[in-house]
């Protein structure tokens, strides 16, 4: 850990799961390297401050009500969020180097002008998820959007490998305010002094040149992740952790146990749930599936498994929303993947671990216990297609080791944005 340089970087999340965990896994890169760090955020959805005591935690008013809190209409939730968000107790101080923010708030870069302060933007999903929003105005162009049924599998040929059912969506009362919304935030994008991207340049080096030549070639970008390998120990769930599971893995056969988890924001109907149940339960293989509140519309009954436990040996394959944190981390463990998209970027992501990196399955049709218990022995059971795909991802897991450590893509990745921090005057 090395000394305060005097320099403090504000850091600015946006209040998911999915967006607030990266966002304070950077902050502690950045600690590391001698930054003070100033979390600044949001009342609804704040992050736990008593695990981060060196850290500033400053929240201000968000105006959200319960009814937006528990809206699926993302877009028009994000645009009220940036129009009603007033970071009116953060002042001026001539010892803050910067301000990142998450990429879903675009307003920010107008506030940071306002402290003269410059803008570093996180990106928190994957560099092939950004490449299709980023092409989103030419998709739209060309007629695939809005999308039709007949068309869910027909090629992107503007986007390679996806399909049409991949190209990020949200539901919305309005289809216009995920495009408004996009071009908000381009716009931020274009302005500011960089790009940070939780991903390591061996996983997807061709999308960071695409998307730099294509989009942002006088913009600097740093790969520095996986970001949660820095600090493996480290947690900023939202909900509480329950490590009783592990004495149940402990007694499983190593690579034995399929583990499930959809994700903080995801939700199924009960017959669905009922489906994975019984997929699960006939594919003869042990499963461990975290199950939040909320995960089931209408079934509040359900208690929470405990979160955790794909690190453990035990664990030989992840069902998975492919959120993609969840994505990075399974690579980072060597766990093969059954993908569940539901929304966003997740859809892209699936198609990646499936066609490109071939790292795992795509459950693409309506849940069905019979495909789900065929894909569960495909990737834990049959010898050739399930070794196949470890081995695969075994290969990702070691070029992760060998991207942090010293000389390392990431590890130089690294050294760069601090120094580019540092340059700011």
């Amino acid at each position: 850990m090395l000394p305060r340089n005097g320099r403090r970087v504000i850091l600015f999340p946006l209040p998911f799961q999915g967006h607030i965990n990266p966002m304070l896994q950077l902050a502690n890169i950045l600690y590391s390297k001698g930054f003070s760090i100033t979390i600044v955020h949001t009342e609804f959805n704040s992050p736990n401050f008593r695990k981060y005591p060196h850290f500033d935690f400053h929240s201000f008013s968000d105006g959200v009500s319960e009814i937006e809190a528990t809206t699926e209409d993302i877009p028009a939730f994000l645009a009220a969020l940036n129009a009603k968000c007033v970071m009116s107790n953060t002042q001026e101080d001539d010892s803050f180097a910067c301000l990142i923010t998450d990429s879903a708030w675009h307003f920010a870069h107008a506030v940071a002008n306002d402290f003269k302060l410059r803008t570093l933007v996180l990106q928190s999903c994957s560099i092939s998820a950004h490449l299709a929003f980023a092409a989103y105005p030419i998709v739209r162009e060309k007629g695939y959007l809005p999308i039709q049924d007949s068309q869910l599998e027909a090629p992107v040929i503007e986007l390679p490998p996806l399909r049409v059912k991949d190209i990020p969506s949200f539901k919305s009362k309005d289809p216009e305010d995920l495009h408004k919304l996009l071009l908000a935030i381009d716009s931020q994008l274009q302005a500011s002094s960089g790009m940070i991207w939780n991903s390591f340049q061996d996983l997807e080096k061709v999308q960071l040149t695409t998307i730099h030549k294509q989009y942002y070639n006088s913009i600097s970008g740093f790969v520095v992740g996986p970001f949660h390998k820095y600090f493996p120990a480290s947690s900023s769930s939202l909900r509480s952790q329950d490590q009783s599971s592990i004495s149940w893995l402990e007694k499983q056969a190593p690579k034995s146990v399929i583990y499930v988890s959809f994700g903080s924001v995801a939700a199924i109907s009960e017959t669905e749930f009922l489906e994975i149940a019984w997929g699960l339960a006939n594919s003869m293989v042990p499963f461990l599936w975290v199950i939040r509140p909320g995960l089931v519309r209408g079934a509040e009954w359900l208690e929470p498994l405990p979160k955790g436990g794909l690190a453990h040996p035990a664990v030989g394959g992840f069902w998975t929303h492919s959120g993609w944190n969840s994505t990075l981390e399974s690579i980072c463990e060597g766990v093969p993947m059954i993908c569940q998209p539901f929304l966003s970027d997740q859809m892209v992501n699936a198609r990646y671990v499936s066609h490109v990196w071939r790292i795992g399955l795509h459950l693409e049709g309506k849940l069905q216990r019979k495909e789900i218990e065929r894909a569960i022995r495909r990737v834990m059971v049959e010898a050739t297609e399930g070794h196949e795909m470890r081995e695969r991802i075994l290969q990702l897991k070691e070029k992760v080791d060998v991207c942090l450590k010293k000389g390392g893509s990431s590890y130089q990745s690294r050294q760069r944005l601090v120094d580019h921090i540092l340059s700011f005057t």
